[in-house]
C-alpha cells in the first residue's frame, strides 16, 4: 500500500526572473514545500486490509475485526457417552429395548434428561408389550409341552403331577414365583422336574387317579391356582 501525496500543479518562479510570467497562487493553496497531513494507518489496520478484512469501530474507538465465531452461542448439551436410565421400582425393561432406545436417542443427539423423559413416557407401553410377549411365549411353550415325546401325549396330566411333586419337594418359593410368570410352561423346565420326580418316587410313589376332565394346560397342572 502506498501513500498518496498531493502535489501543487502551480509553477513557482522567483520575482527576479523577468522572462517567466508570475503565477498568482491562491491564499488557500497548499505550498509545495508544506508537509501534507495523511491519515495515520497503524500496522493492525494495514494487516486487516491486506487480509481482506473490514475493521469495525468499537465503543473505545479502536478497530476490531468481525469474528463470526464470536457471535455463536454455546451449543446445547448433546448425547452423553453412555445413557444411564432409571426405572420404577419393580419394573425391569428388556435390554434390547433399552439398547434400541439408546441408539435412537444418540442419533437425535438427545441429552440424558430428555432421553430419560422419553423412557418415562413410553414405559407403560413398553411394559405392556413385554408382558404380552411373555404371555405369547408361554402359550407356545405349553403347546410344545403337550406333544413332547417324553412326558406329553396321553399321559401328560400324570407326568405333570410327577413334575409338580418334585417342584413342591425341592423348589423354593422364589422359584415357584418365577415359574408362575410363564417359565413353568417351558418344556425343558417340565422335563427337568419330571425326571427328578420320577427318579425319587419310582419305587414308592403311587399315581393318583386322573379325571377325564383334567386340564391339558401344563401351567394349570403345575399351578392349579394360577389366574389366567
Amino acid at each position: 500500500m502506498t501513500d498518496t501525496t498531493l502535489m501543487s500543479d502551480a509553477a513557482v518562479t522567483s520575482q527576479g526572473d523577468a522572462s517567466s510570467p508570475v503565477v498568482d497562487t491562491p491564499a488557500t493553496a497548499t505550498p509545495a514545500s508544506a508537509p501534507v497531513d495523511t491519515p495515520a494507518v497503524d500496522a493492525t489496520t494495514q494487516q486487516q486490509a491486506t487480509d481482506g478484512q473490514t475493521p469495525t469501530d468499537t465503543k473505545d474507538g479502536t478497530a476490531k475485526v468481525d469474528d463470526p465465531a464470536a457471535d455463536k452461542t454455546e451449543a446445547p448439551k448433546g448425547a452423553p457417552d453412555k445413557y444411564e436410565f432409571t426405572t420404577p421400582e419393580g419394573v425391569q425393561y428388556d435390554d434390547k429395548v433399552i439398547g434400541q432406545l439408546s441408539e435412537v436417542a444418540r442419533e437425535l443427539n438427545m441429552p440424558q434428561e430428555a432421553a430419560q423423559k422419553l423412557l418415562d413416557k413410553m414405559g407403560p407401553a413398553i411394559q405392556a408389550q413385554q408382558l404380552d410377549a411373555v404371555s405369547r411365549a408361554a402359550e407356545a411353550w405349553a403347546e410344545s409341552a403337550k406333544t413332547d415325546k417324553e412326558f406329553g401325549g396321553e399321559k401328560l396330566t400324570e407326568n405333570l403331577a410327577v413334575a409338580k411333586k418334585a417342584l413342591d419337594q425341592f423348589g423354593s418359593p422364589e422359584l415357584n414365583a418365577l415359574l408362575k410368570d410363564g417359565l413353568g410352561n417351558h418344556p425343558e423346565i417340565i422335563r427337568a422336574f419330571y425326571r427328578v420326580g420320577k427318579a425319587v418316587s419310582e419305587d414308592n410313589f403311587v399315581q393318583g387317579r386322573t379325571s377325564p376332565s383334567a386340564s391339558r394346560d401344563p401351567a394349570n397342572s403345575l399351578y392349579p391356582n394360577q389366574q389366567k
